[in-house]
């Protein structure tokens, strides 16, 4: 078989839907002599902000010398960007090789898509002999398919409404599926200190730090060079992604890195090395170009007070596509404040996609006004850049179609 019939088929399992319990993943990776027990891991899990602190970690522990796999989910623009060693993504081949190895002990088992993912990432590791495995949460984290590691340490980042038809309908709720990541006798560091994920984390059998009580900081951004600085410990630390809230993510960071014993130049030097796609990711300057994989209430809230330090309402457009099951009208209510001007365009051809018509029309109702749609999504975007500052952003599903198909200088 070929990367294209594996990557179809793997995709095809996605009709199983997702089936809460840990059974079908303890079984499978039972099958495979549990690999990921080989190596010592990292889980992160929280709404927003993993992959920017999954990222940071390996950045830094790749800098100490360390091999370092990442998992991390969803991907933009290939299947491939969801396992990397040592900043290498898995090859076509190894997908392949990966995903026959899982599927050959699948005998009865009705695996999604994830948890069929999860035990090749977990095998693929082993493989390659890494030192720590950085692993994000798919999905909440009591019954994700990651949840079976035992790792050194755990992550929690901010945790807000998303999901709510799978994870509750509360920040209580939320809080308390994420929570179900911290384990007996291991430390988790939770950036968020509200108090319902408080409650939530302190309920568990675990050790539970905040690095946001624990230390006296202070971040400031470097509006010229879109950079994060924080000052902690008597020491600055210069961080290449910007955003108030990307500090906080590295307060976790730092935290973490401390219990494992990495000194502070090491940290230094990874912290502007940092690089993570689809995140404030800046694609050209100018004219400015920005993609973001705002999906969220607090995602798109985050999204708003980064623009807001660099660019005018009036000279901005935003490029925007969300997915049925997101809190639409809340979303669009920001992106409003961010843009003079909204471009709605389709993803009916991803699961949950909306189309440009139905979006626009959303916004009419919310009496956001200020909207135009294309269902082509190259139209969109010539429209959109009329504008001397563009930002695309709704959905990482659109980050990738952007990338894929729109022709951009």
């Amino acid at each position: 078989m070929n990367i294209k019939e594996i990557l179809d088929e793997l995709y095809n399992l996605s009709v199983f839907g997702m089936k809460l319990g840990l059974d079908n993943i303890k079984e499978i990776m039972k099958r495979l002599d549990n690999p990921q027990d080989t190596y010592k891991t990292i889980h992160v899990a929280g709404t927003n902000g993993k992959g920017s602190t999954a990222t940071m970690l390996e950045t830094a522990l790749i800098e100490a010398g360390y091999k370092v796999g990442k998992y991390t989910s969803p991907h933009i623009v290939r299947f491939n960007e969801r396992i990397v060693v040592n900043n290498e993504e898995i090859t076509d081949e190894d997908i392949v090789k990966y995903y026959l190895s899982v599927k050959a002990v699948l005998d009865g088992i009705p695996a999604t898509f994830f948890e069929v993912t999860t035990a090749m990432m977990f095998l693929y590791f082993k493989d390659k002999n890494i030192d720590y495995g950085i692993i994000e949460v798919g999905l909440g984290g009591r019954f994700d398919a990651t949840n079976i590691i035992n790792p050194v340490c755990s992550i929690i980042t901010s945790i807000s409404l998303d999901h709510i038809n799978i994870l509750g309908n509360s920040l209580s709720e939320i809080a308390n599926e994420k929570a179900g990541i911290i384990k007996t006798n291991i430390t988790t560091f939770v950036s968020d200190t509200n108090k319902d994920v408080k409650n939530a984390c302190e309920n568990k059998d675990g050790v539970v730090i905040y690095p946001k009580e624990t230390y006296k900081y202070k971040i400031d951004l470097d509006k010229e060079k879109l950079q994060t600085k924080i000052f902690l410990e008597n020491e600055e630390y210069t961080l290449s992604l910007f955003g108030e809230f990307q500090g906080i993510n590295f307060l976790n960071v730092y935290a973490v890195l401390k219990y494992l014993e990495i000194n502070n130049d090491i940290i230094k030097k990874a912290m502007l090395k940092v690089k993570w796609a689809g995140r404030f990711e800046i694609t050209s300057r100018n004219p400015l170009l920005i993609l973001d994989g705002a999906h969220n209430e607090d995602s798109a809230q985050k999204l708003l007070e980064n623009l807001r330090c660099v660019v005018r309402k009036e000279d901005t457009s935003i490029l925007v596509s969300i997915l049925e099951d997101k809190d639409i009208p809340k979303i669009l209510n920001i992106f409003n404040e961010i843009a003079d001007k909204i471009i709605f365009t389709s993803l009916t051809e991803f699961h949950r996609g909306l189309s440009a018509e139905e979006l626009h029309n959303k916004a009419i109702q919310n009496n956001i006004l200020n909207s135009l749609y294309f269902e082509d999504i190259q139209k969109a975007y010539e429209e959109a850049r009329k504008s001397k500052n563009l930002v695309v952003a709704g959905s990482f599903y659109l980050l990738c179609k952007f990338k894929e198909v729109v022709k951009f200088d």
